[in-house]
């Protein structure tokens, strides 16, 4: 496993509105969750303001350090909503109207008004672009080589992703185990590593929190093997039960 080839994506979240704490990002936990299902991990993330050449920067050095990268925001129907323009810019290469999600916007806004101007700068692609399917809100996803370009509302990127579901080359998925712990970290710090290093196909990784005037911690454990990561789950309880802490098997 060890020789094993990891896939990696990176998300950039794009938008003036995330940054200035606005709007709440909730597209991370749902995109890494569904690339953990694809076999890939999400390795970076990247959050950045509507600006076209900071967009264009992180654009081209995020596609080239990982297999995949995806973005969220900026595709919508507004002078602001940028995105693509930014990628062709990273990419060289022109806007174009997408022929295909013309016809589709077409058909979505007939009974709701028409085809406006301001509808029609969703059709905008950067030449050569694929487009990733969305029939709920009309708008299109777009594809381009190894970036994924998805609307910034969550409902709408998660049918965006699901229309993605199985096309992507990746790995085995990455599975997890819960097991929560009240103690600090402090507590068992040495534990934790000497019972990953007792197990090199499995990462743990550490959670702590402060609930009910307590202190204690989650530990999760990461492995692409179910037996691999059954052993390490069963290992790391044995373990802290036998330090005397309360231990519970899942997330407290």
């Amino acid at each position: 496993m060890a020789d094993e080839r990891i896939w990696t994506a990176a998300l950039l979240v794009i938008g003036d509105e995330i940054l200035s704490g606005r709007t709440q990002d909730r597209n991370v936990a749902q995109v890494g969750t569904w690339l953990n299902l694809q076999g890939i991990r999400l390795a970076e993330v990247r959050m950045i303001p509507d600006e076209i050449g900071k967009i264009a920067a992180a654009v081209n050095a995020l596609r080239r350090a990982h297999d995949y990268l995806f973005t969220t925001g900026g595709i919508g129907p507004t002078h602001d909503d940028i995105t693509v323009d930014a990628i062709a810019v990273a990419l060289g290469v022109p806007v174009i109207v997408h022929p295909k999600a013309r016809a589709i916007l077409e058909g979505y806004y007939r009974e709701r008004g028409g085809l406006t101007e301001a509808r029609l700068r969703m059709a905008r692609v950067p030449e050569g672009a694929e487009l990733i399917e969305n029939r709920p809100s009309g708008a299109p996803g777009i594809r381009c080589g190894n970036i994924f370009i998805l609307a910034g509302v969550p409902h709408i990127a998660g049918l965006m992703l699901e229309a993605l579901a199985g096309q992507l080359e990746g790995g085995r998925p990455l599975l997890s185990r819960a097991i929560g712990c009240w103690a600090a970290e402090s507590e068992v710090a040495d534990l934790l590593g000497e019972t990953e290093h007792a197990h090199p196909d499995c990462q743990i990784g550490s959670y702590p929190f402060f609930r009910e005037g307590r202190v204690g911690a989650n530990f999760v454990i990461r492995s692409t093997e179910e037996g691999a990561l059954e052993a390490c789950a069963s290992d790391l309880l044995a373990r802290l039960q036998s330090a005397g802490l309360d231990v519970v098997s899942g997330e407290i």
